[in-house]
């Protein structure tokens, strides 16, 4: 690191050797030189070894560390005697007169040097042999220390996830040598140093992954199994590349009915690689097996078809991220469990009395908190029975927030020297304050009571630039998180718990309160689940919690008990706009919790049997066991079904939860290990070629004065055109200026050679950029002007040309397309706005009084060829959630693994509010990709034969992008 004034900055190997020639040069005398402080240089995986070598041989081998030490101790006193003999006989021979030979004494020291240099020449030999023994022994341990290193810096690169898993060396070498010293004793030396190795790894992984979050944990283990191997070079690097990155850049119709487009064109992708070689010929020649495979329901345990059952473990997981991503979670678990072992996949719970057990005075325990979740509850019960109690006075709890921090320090101060804990809550809340605390504790912990121990907890920062945590506090911690658990039975036995037989007996309308409340924790059960569904789920994510369900609760026993009847309007009002509402921003998401609530809270659920979901009734009068014991007994597997999901929404989840791991993976890799010359080509080669590729495929820049020339019709049409050709110079422009320059940088720096990896004359953004390519991920400068995307910078490529050819037809002559491509707008509001503006002028009708209406027709693109003579023909809108029955013009469940379907063509015409046909149908919401929320686009009713409320809790949407 450097310090310059009072900022810390990291900085990479480059800029070090120009500090240091700067600070040289004594003509260079700036400001910087006397402000420049080198604190400390980065640890290398090298330096770490063979420190960490040391350390394992001094536990193992302290024979040999010492007996080093004698050594070395020895060769320094024999060249010291050496040198006294040489400077000695030198004294003498310059001293001499006349004929040396003469001087007997002279003669005789001269035979005394010669002997005893012989004598120590012998002894400098054996203890050169002695010394290359020890290191022989010695390197016996290399192995272990290697494994170490590799594991530090795996960890380390945790905080690139996010950056509150810190981890500080001093504590990792702790858990280090207490490995060591826990490992298997065996008398074989192959068996000890595997044992070692084991151990340390198992040690290592259990305490990180107690500090990671539930959706990171499988990214730490794939990078820590991938990282071993590679060094043990049992996987191809090559191999690794692709399939982390698994760029498809082309898109290909499939020719089996089993694989989507999307799967055929992954599969053509992997072809291109020489270890799958025909693959794409086979599927489609043995179609039959192939289909076998991909439709079963893990083909990541089953056997390939044909002759591709011989291929290694990598090389099947690269052909079912091409057909199945789906299944890539359970895949990379199989993996692990293949190469590691069992126990690393093994489901732990949070165990606080080894986390306790393992803290200190100077080492605290640190809470990550997750919505839902109380983590004082656990302390709570391991104070009590340890004799830390708040009663008793030895446990302090602090809320922290606008005027806690005095309270916070007396606590501490008052626990250090009395032996309590203190537990403060909240610590991302006094963002000011942390370095006070953190200075506290060191200070404390040095004079404090050996019973003296801090707990803390704090919120995740939503992003890296949010996060306030100190670093030092983080490091020195021991990191524990506890998420809420996952599925309908874990949730709605826990929506339970927050309740008792009291809470059931308390109001005087039992009957009705009790089925009331099970229905609203099963409501809260709901909402709770649909978090993990992502935006199919909940558009936008929100911090549902336990104090929810229990002001609802008590909202109910006042409302039953003031009113004769059951207000059911009035509840649901209460529960879904404003107890669970109040967290809800966006208005489908509203909309999602008011139609739970009428399917869940209605007079059915007291008169008729209500069924809560597909093969779940709600229960019938029970006491508190009963219930519990009645959703053991009752509830359906876990499913989407059980939220009102189709189950395309869990095949969706996992694929996405597969691409993000990758994409994890990816940029965590140590460039050193993907960039290797056993790729072929260095990142800013290959970088190059993907800049070259782009610019050479670029198109020139609209001439907006040529076309504004060629009509002088100013219709919105016309106006919708002219906008969206302004858009995309802007971001042509961008990338042709961005890339040039980063041509320019990236011919400086090759041309200088490899020693500066093209770090010296890259600016940050040049940096970035060369990072997004190398990727495949779209540059932000670009995103910034682009529309919105989800696609890899290959495909969105591709998909810009084509919006760029669509836009260059339509400029020919500015006549309406026969029929509109809505998703290559930058702005499809602004078409769909002038359709009603253009019917608006010719009927003369008032704008803010009419609404659009959409047709679905039974026709694709190509079957027409001109538009229609009042508003629009739109193509390229995806159903997701359902799909487009075209023989009955209605919505139809989806098919399973169609995880969106192409909508025919749709005619959309403005019409007077009160002509708009609502009647049979569902008001689809249009977003611009799959991310929904802020991308909300527009409002399509189309024809249903089922209830709405079917596709709402569907989460049935239209979307620009797939």
């Amino acid at each position: 690191y450097v310090k310059i004034g009072d900022k810390e900055c990291e900085f990479n190997k480059n800029f070090r050797l120009i500090l240091h020639t700067k600070l040289a040069n004594p003509h260079y005398k700036p400001e910087l030189q006397a402000q420049t402080t080198l604190l400390n240089f980065t640890v290398t995986e090298d330096g770490l070894e063979a420190q960490l070598l040391a350390e394992v041989v001094s536990i193992e081998r302290p024979d040999l560390e010492k007996l080093k030490l004698v050594l070395t101790k020895h060769q320094n006193d024999f060249k010291i005697e050496l040198k006294h003999l040489e400077d000695d006989l030198l004294l003498r021979l310059s001293a001499a007169e006349g004929s040396f030979l003469d001087d007997t004494k002279l003669v005789e020291r001269l035979e005394t040097t010669k002997a005893t240099a012989a004598e120590i020449e012998g002894k400098v030999i054996e203890a050169k042999e002695n010394e290359r023994k020890i290191n022989e022994a010695r390197e016996c341990y290399r192995p272990v220390a290697a494994r170490a290193s590799l594991l530090y810096f795996v960890i380390n690169d945790l905080r690139k996830i996010n950056p509150i898993y810190q981890f500080s060396l001093k504590a990792f070498n702790m858990l280090f040598h207490r490995a060591i010293k826990q490992a298997d004793k065996v008398e074989d030396m192959q068996a000890r140093i595997s044992a070692l190795m084991e151990n340390i790894t198992h040690a290592i992984f259990l305490y990180t992954s107690r500090a990671l979050f539930e959706k990171d944990k499988l990214t730490f283990l794939a990078q820590m199994a991938f990282q071993i191997l590679l060094r043990k070079k049992e996987i191809d690097p090559l191999e690794l590349d692709f399939l982390l990155r698994f760029t498809v850049e082309h898109t290909y119709t499939s020719p089996v009915d089993f694989l989507t487009t999307q799967s055929w064109s992954a599969i053509k992708a992997v072809a291109l690689m020489e270890e799958f070689r025909g693959l794409d010929r086979d599927v489609e020649g043995s179609a039959k097996q192939w289909r076998k495979w991909v439709e079963a329901e893990c083909p990541e345990k089953e056997k390939l078809p044909q002759e591709w059952k011989k291929k290694s473990l990598i090389q099947k997981l690269i052909i079912l991220r091409a057909m199945r991503p789906d299944r890539m979670t359970y895949a990379l678990r199989n993996f692990v469990e293949e190469k590691l072992g069992a126990k690393y996949v093994e489901r732990s719970r949070l165990d606080l009395v080894k986390a306790f057990e393992e803290s200190s005075p100077s080492t605290p325990v640190f809470f990550i908190l997750s919505p839902g979740v109380d983590a004082l509850k656990d302390l709570e019960i391991l104070g009590k029975r340890l004799g830390f109690t708040i009663d008793s006075g030895k446990f302090h709890n602090v809320s922290l927030g606008q005027g806690q921090e005095v309270a916070a320090e007396m606590a501490l101060e008052k626990a250090s020297t009395g032996g309590h804990w203190v537990m403060l809550q909240n610590v991302h809340l006094v963002a000011k304050w942390l370095g006070t605390l953190e200075k506290l504790l060191e200070r404390f912990s040095q004079v404090g009571h050996r019973d003296y121990r801090v707990f803390m907890s704090a919120e995740s920062a939503p992003t890296p630039n949010e996060q306030i945590i100190p670093q030092g506090l983080l490091e020195n911690s021991i990191k524990i998180t506890n998420e809420p658990p996952t599925g309908m039975l874990a949730n709605l036995h826990a929506a339970l718990y927050n309740f008792d037989q009291d809470t059931l007996e308390v109001c005087s309308k039992e009957q009705e309160f009790k089925s009331i409340l099970f229905s609203l924790c099963y409501f809260h059960a709901c909402v709770a689940g649909r978090l993990r569904f992502g935006p199919q789920g909940w558009s936008r994510s929100y911090p549902f919690n336990p104090g929810d369900l229990t002001i609802c609760a008590n909202v109910l026993y006042n409302y039953l008990e003031a009113n004769p009847n059951v207000p059911w309007e009035d509840l649901r009002y209460l529960f879904g706009e404003i107890m669970y509402g109040g967290h809800i921003t966006d208005d489908w998401d509203r909309k999602l919790s008011r139609v739970y609530l009428e399917e869940l809270l209605n007079p059915s659920l007291l008169e008729d049997e209500l069924m809560l979901a597909p093969g779940f009734p709600a229960p019938p009068n029970l006491d508190y066991p009963g219930y519990h014991q009645y959703i053991e007994e009752r509830l359906p597997p876990e499913s989407p079904a059980l939220y009102g999901l189709h189950p395309n929404a869990e095949i969706e989840f996992l694929t996405v939860t597969s691409n993000t791991l990758f994409r994890t993976l990816l940029e965590m890799q140590p460039r050193n290990v993907l960039s290797s010359a056993e790729l072929g080509q260095s990142t800013e080669e290959k970088v190059k070629n993907i800049l070259d590729d782009i610019l050479e495929k670029l198109p020139e820049e609209f001439n907006m004065a040529d076309i504004m020339q060629k009509t002088s019709n100013r219709s919105p049409y016309v106006l919708v055109c002219f906008q969206e050709c302004e858009r995309m110079n802007l971001l042509l422009q961008e990338i042709r200026v961005s890339l040039q320059q980063l041509e320019l940088g990236l011919k400086v720096s090759l041309k200088v050679g490899l020693i500066l990896q093209g770090e010296l004359t890259l600016s940050p953004d040049m940096e970035a950029q060369q990072s997004s390519l190398s990727y495949d991920v779209v540059p932000d400068a670009w995103h910034k002007l682009a529309y919105p995307s989800t696609y890899g910078l290959a495909q969105w490529f591709n998909d810009l040309l084509v919006r760029c050819r669509e836009l260059d037809t339509w400029t020919q002559d500015l006549s309406l397309p026969a029929v509109v491509w809505l998703s290559g707008f930058f702005n499809p509001q602004s078409f769909l706005t002038a359709i009603m503006q253009t019917t608006a002028r010719k009927n003369e009708w008032p704008l803010d009084k009419m609404c659009l209406t959409v047709d679905v027709t039974k026709k694709t693109k190509d079957d027409y060829g001109h538009p229609p003579r009042e508003g629009a023909y739109l193509h390229g809108l995806l159903l997701e959630g359902a799909r487009w029955d075209t023989q009955s013009g209605t919505m139809a469940e989806a098919r399973l693994k169609e995880l969106t379907s192409a909508m025919p063509v749709i005619f959309a015409k403005a019409v007077p509010m009160d002509r708009q046909e609502t009647k049979h149908t569902y008001e689809c919401p249009v977003y611009k990709t799959k991310m929904r929320g802020a991308h909300y686009v527009w409002t399509f009713r189309l024809k249903s034969q089922e209830k709405p409320a079917k596709w709402v809790l569907a989460g049935v949407a239209l979307l620009l992008e797939a």
